[in-house]
């Protein structure tokens, strides 16, 4: 097959959405019955929670899927689903790959590819992908909060940059795309003529985000957003999920969902007009071995 290459203005046909669905699909039921068979929760994460509650499914022009585990059940998950894991399904982070530009894990369709424009120039080459966050146990104190926030932003950034000498840039102007692309490009080679590797810097943003691991505060954010404050969630909020229908699959939700999903998005059950309807801007498409394996 040859692979579906997209402009960044392109938005997916509901043809092409029904595929990208129908793979995620794939990935978020292989998942599920991994987490249930380990005894391990989860929780769907973003638009995925939004769609479960809203849509009972994917949100119609939605095309990621995400989930989230506290950090010791991630750690675990790590460890012992591989083991248990359908032929046909992989888990992709620096610890398994020395190319991954992620602070997270990915679990993908080996054979596929699903690259967002934003990632055109990485040298990991996507596959169709869902993300495994985990969220780490935060301070009470606001200024050491503060502390791990910065922290976590510039080994993260500076990781991403590691991997993308050139990140793609939204709605930036031409003077804006050459001041920012000049900076992250000398960073690139900067740490590359340095021997840093990716590996070392995820080492440094995850002990800036495991940095209260044993505080038992009950309060957790996901330090792989920019914007951790605005995606803390407690212990109580989370656990123990509740089991909702999501397509014909059933998946976890945070026990007090609406509550989260208010503080990060507002009115959340509002579904936005058509113009803010969009997906993500996607550069190349390749249903791999599942061309012929999907509904027409």
């Amino acid at each position: 097959m040859t692979p579906r290459t997209h402009t960044p203005a392109d938005g997916l046909d509901e043809e092409t959405l029904r595929d990208v669905h129908a793979l995620l699909g794939l990935l978020l039921g292989e998942f599920d019955r991994v987490c249930r068979l380990l005894g391990i929760p989860y929780a769907v994460y973003g638009g995925t929670a939004i769609g479960a509650v809203r849509h009972h499914g994917f949100i119609p022009w939605d095309d990621d899927v995400d989930v989230l585990m506290t950090r010791p059940d991630y750690e675990r998950f790590l460890d012992e689903a591989p083991a248990v894991l359908g032929e046909g399904f992989r888990l992709d982070n620096l610890r398994t790959r020395d190319d991954f530009p992620f602070m997270f894990t990915k679990m993908v369709l080996p054979g596929t590819l699903l690259v967002p424009e934003a990632d055109r120039r990485s040298a990991y080459r996507m596959p169709f992908f869902m993300d495994i966050l985990p969220v780490d146990t935060i301070p009470d104190d606001e200024a050491a909060f503060a502390s791990m926030r910065r922290a976590t932003w510039l080994w993260g950034r500076l990781l991403f940059v590691r991997g993308t000498a050139r990140p793609y840039l939204i709605n930036a102007s031409p003077l804006t795309r050459v001041m920012v692309h000049s900076v992250t490009t000398a960073a690139h080679w900067t740490l590359r003529l340095l021997r840093v590797t990716p590996r070392s810097l995820q080492l440094r943003w995850e002990s800036a985000a495991r940095r209260y691991e044993h505080a038992g505060t009950g309060r957790m954010a996901d330090f792989t957003m920019r914007d951790p404050q605005n995606w803390v969630i407690t212990l109580d909020e989370l656990l123990p999920t509740q089991d909702v229908a999501f397509e014909d699959l059933t998946v976890q939700l945070p026990r007090q969902y609406d509550a989260w999903l208010r503080r990060g998005y507002g009115d959340y059950m509002t579904v936005p007009p058509p113009e803010q309807q969009r997906t993500h801007a996607i550069h190349e498409l390749d249903l791999g071995p599942y061309k012929d394996r999907l509904p027409s």
